[in-house]
C-alpha cells in the first residue's frame, strides 16, 4: 500500500493532506455528504449511469462524451458540444478529484456533485432530457440518478505524480527544470495565489482577463450566479492536476497549449475594469517560461475511478 503526501505548495508548516490511495473502502476517508454515503452498489450504477446514452435525447451522447476518462474526464474540444451538434458556451472541465470541490461548473452554480450531475442531463444543448423522460428511461427518480452518478464521480481522482513523489522525499523525481519550474511556481510566476493546496486550486473565482474581448466581457463569468460587478469575467479556478491531458484550457477553450497559458500569464492577462490584482506582468524569460511549462506536466499522475 502506497500513501500519496499531497502538499499545499503554499509550504505553510503542518499544511500536508494525507490520502490513502485504493483499494481502501472509499469512504473511510473521501468526502461525503451524510444524505448521500458512498456506497459499492451506488458508484457501480453511477458509472454504468455515467456512460449510459440513453441520458441523451438522441441516445447519442453520455456523460463520458464530454468527460472522457481517456482524456482525463475531460473532452479535448475548446467548447462542449451536446445533442445535434449544438455548442455549448464553455470548455469542458475535468473533473478529476471533484470530490474535494466547494463548488462545480466555471461559474460555481452547482453547490453539490448531486445538483452538478443532472444539470447536464436537463440542459437542452447539452443532453437534453426532461425530468419525466429521464425517470422513464432510467426507472428511476432524477434525485437517485443524480446521487448514483454523484457518487461516481466523487471517486475519480488523480494522484502519484511525480511532483508528489518529490514533495514526499523522492529528490529524483524531477528533473533540474523541472525543480526551477516549481520554484518559479511558488515564487516568481506567483501561481501558489490561485493554485494552491492538494488539488492546486483555491476553489475561488478569479477574473484573469480571458473573457474580455473588445471592451467587454463575451462571458459574465461568476456575476451571472451572485450579481455582484465585482465578479464579472470571474471563473473558478481549475485543478491542475492532469492539466498536460487536458487542453484545450480556460473557460473558453482559447488558450490551446501550455506554452500559450504561461505566455498569457507572463504578460499580465488582458486588462479590465475587474482583474484580479494577482494578474500582473511576469516578464518570464525563455527558459522560465520552458521550466514552468515543464513542472506543470510534471503534474500528471494515477487517474482511477470507481470503487477499487
Amino acid at each position: 500500500m502506497i500513501t500519496v503526501l499531497w502538499l499545499s505548495l503554499a509550504f505553510a508548516p503542518g499544511a500536508e493532506v494525507r490520502l490513502p490511495e485504493p483499494p481502501l473502502g472509499l469512504d473511510a476517508y473521501m468526502p461525503a455528504p451524510e444524505d448521500n454515503p458512498l456506497a459499492p452498489g451506488k458508484v457501480a450504477l453511477g458509472r454504468k449511469l455515467f456512460f449510459d446514452k440513453r441520458l441523451s435525447r438522441d441516445g447519442t451522447l453520455s456523460c463520458a462524451t464530454c468527460h472522457d476518462p481517456e482524456r482525463a474526464f475531460s473532452d479535448g474540444r475548446a467548447l462542449a458540444r451536446g445533442i445535434g451538434g449544438a455548442e455549448g458556451p464553455r470548455n469542458s472541465p475535468a473533473i478529476v478529484n471533484r470530490a474535494y470541490g466547494a463548488s462545480h461548473f466555471w461559474d460555481g452554480r452547482a453547490p453539490t456533485l448531486e445538483r452538478q450531475a443532472v444539470e447536464p442531463i436537463l440542459n437542452p444543448k447539452e443532453l437534453g432530457l426532461s425530468l419525466p423522460e429521464l425517470e422513464k428511461r432510467t426507472g428511476m427518480k432524477s434525485g437517485e440518478v443524480a446521487a448514483a452518478i454523484a457518487s461516481y464521480v466523487r471517486t475519480i481522482r488523480s494522484g502519484a505524480s511525480r511532483v508528489d513523489r518529490y514533495i514526499a522525499g523522492q529528490q529524483a523525481a524531477l528533473s533540474e527544470t523541472e525543480r526551477a519550474g516549481l520554484q518559479l511556481f511558488r515564487g516568481k510566476a506567483n501561481c501558489v495565489a490561485c493554485h494552491v493546496g492538494a488539488n492546486f486550486s483555491d476553489e475561488q473565482f478569479h477574473n484573469t482577463g480571458v473573457a474580455w474581448r473588445d471592451g467587454r466581457f463575451s462571458d459574465d463569468g461568476r456575476f451571472a450566479v451572485t450579481g455582484k460587478a465585482g465578479d464579472r469575467g470571474a471563473f473558478k479556478t481549475p485543478t491542475l492536476r492532469e492539466i498536460a491531458r487536458t487542453a484545450p484550457y480556460m473557460h473558453d477553450g482559447s488558450l490551446a497549449t501550455l506554452q500559450e497559458v504561461v505566455e498569457y500569464y507572463s504578460s499580465g492577462g488582458r486588462p479590465n475594469p475587474h482583474l484580479d490584482p494577482e494578474v500582473r506582468p511576469l516578464r518570464l524569460s525563455a527558459d522560465e517560461k520552458q521550466a514552468l511549462v515543464a513542472f506543470l506536466k510534471a503534474l500528471s499522475g494515477e487517474v482511477r475511478e470507481g470503487w477499487r
